[in-house]
């Protein structure tokens, strides 16, 4: 049957896996934003649905002045005897696990690991042993390390051994143990998560090794194949993990991005993909096309065929939670967002989007598609000084936004752009507020432009180019990708109906 990629749309890196019956469950990475991990499932690896998230009360999640990109990294999803697991690195913090019983509901507190590193990863042998691996240093030497563990006390039970050092590239890290026919397969992301990715697998038949690396080595990577026009169209592939469906097929989640037409530039973030694998004669892993994948592929998908995926999203704000969608910049403080009316208004205070280590009064989701039209309708009164609008939201120190503000008693809608240390009001319009507006943002591969609508008649505000809220073009080590949201600041004002249509 054949699927497109990406399968989990805009920013959803490290993805992991797992199988429960007929049931598929997959988690991704989430940095500085809250709620922290969600969970998707699938009947048929294609069509994902957001059933909750790991990582919901600031006591299992503190995000308190965390770093752009800092935050949570690299979530594994295991299953075994009755209980899901997930286990996961937070910056500063170190590497914990939570676990229930019941996926849709809540998770455990955390249960901190001593050893280090980051990416972690959970497996059981046959015996029933539990093991802890990770990337680190933990003897001062850079590699894999593992040791047994209690999973429900995060109580290491032997002292963590060094496994692997890799497979000569760099940054040797998510590590995932496999047992198949008796070989432990160590499978690695090397590389770095740029565009010189890869993932490598090795086997031994002890799981402390030593390993031997694959003869198609490595299994994943898009770094110099600029023969291939299909491959190029996704790049920085890695970071993987596998799955053996109800049918005995296997399959691999990875991370990949889809760069700008004719850019290396990413705005999208890392988003997942899937590949077919199979076992060699030599019982070796063969990944997609020689190592390569494509956005349209072919495969023996588990569970009914495939519908075409739509990222198109709409909320009437009629529900009494927000929906699963909506996600927070570090820890909110709940006390601004009031559900009512079919309305949502928010109470922003003096936080904004560009304060450092804050939260600034904004709910948003990811972007799920280069070409992207979203709207909303903004209600109530406009105090002055205040500023509520629509906002294209990459970080801290990368967004654009829309908004309507008030001085000396007159009211303006206005373009603001914060790039790297650099913040302008780029358009400023006056305008007579009658108490509500529609704003709007249309992107495409080149701009975000943005529009206001009073009368029935929508007028272009201005716009802002798509590289500077592009991994590559921020100030720092990112690995996030754009949000779209609406926001509030030193006031307080009503949303309704937000609209987003993939185009």
């Amino acid at each position: 049957m054949l699927y497109q990629n990406p399968i989990i749309c805009g920013f959803n890196p490290d993805p992991s896996i797992c199988r429960v019956g007929e049931d598929f469950y997959l988690v991704t990475s989430t940095f500085e934003f809250f709620p922290g991990v969600p969970i998707y499932h699938s009947k048929n690896l294609v069509n994902w649905e957001l059933i909750n998230y790991c990582l919901t009360s600031d006591s299992q999640l503190p995000l308190k002045g965390c770093r752009p990109s800092g935050g949570i990294y690299a979530p594994t999803i295991r299953y075994h005897d009755g209980v899901f697991f997930m286990v996961t690195t937070i910056t500063e913090e170190g590497n914990f696990i939570v676990y229930t019983e019941d996926i849709r509901g809540k998770w455990s507190e955390p249960v901190w690991v001593k050893q280090g590193g980051i990416d972690p990863s959970l497996f059981w042998d046959d015996d029933g042993t539990c093991y802890f691996v990770s990337n680190g240093s933990e003897t001062g030497e850079n590699g894999i390390y593992l040791c047994k563990i209690d999973p429900f006390t995060g109580t290491m039970l032997t002292p963590s051994q060094l496994i692997s050092r890799g497979c000569g590239g760099k940054c040797a890290e998510a590590p995932h143990i496999y047992k198949r026919n008796g070989w432990y397969y160590l499978m690695l992301a090397e590389g770095g998560t740029e565009y010189g990715h890869t993932e490598t697998m090795q086997r031994s038949r002890d799981i402390y090794g030593p390993y031997t690396r694959s003869p198609n080595h490595p299994i994943l990577t898009h770094r110099d194949h600029s023969d291939d026009p299909l491959s190029l169209a996704i790049q920085a592939t890695g970071h993987a993990d596998l799955v053996e469906d109800i049918n005995g097929n296997w399959w691999m989640v990875c991370l990949g991005i889809r760069p700008l037409k004719n850019l290396m530039l990413h705005n999208l973030g890392r988003e997942t993909f899937l590949t077919p694998l199979v076992w060699n004669e030599e019982d070796w892993p063969v990944v997609g096309n020689n190592g390569r994948i494509r956005l349209e592929m072919e495969g023996p998908l588990p569970g009914e065929a495939p519908t075409p995926v739509s990222n198109d999203f709409y909320d009437s704000f009629a529900g009494e939670t927000l929906d699963l969608h909506w996600n927070f910049v570090r820890n909110p403080e709940r006390e601004r967002y009031q559900l009512s009316g079919g309305k949502l208004t928010l109470s922003g205070g003096t936080t904004t989007l560009s304060d450092p280590g804050g939260s600034p009064t904004m709910i948003a989701l990811r972007q799920p598609a280069f070409a992207m039209e979203a709207s909303v309708k903004m209600e109530g009164e406009i105090t002055e000084r205040q500023r509520s609008g629509l906002t294209a939201f990459y970080n801290q120190s990368a967004h654009y936004e829309i908004y309507v503000t008030r001085e000396e008693g007159e009211y303006y809608v206005c373009l603001a752009k914060q790039v790297c240390d650099i913040y302008a009001v780029t358009a400023k319009q006056r305008m007579d507020y009658v108490g509500n507006i529609s704003l709007k943002v249309i992107a495409d591969q080149e701009r975000y432009r943005f529009f206001y609508e009073q009368n029935g008649v929508w007028k272009e505000l201005g716009w802002g180019k798509v590289a500077p809220l592009c991994s590559e073009a921020t100030e720092s080590m990112s690995f996030t990708g754009v949000y779209i949201g609406i926001f509030s600041e030193l006031g307080e004002i009503s949303f309704d109906r937000f609209k987003l249509c993939c185009q």
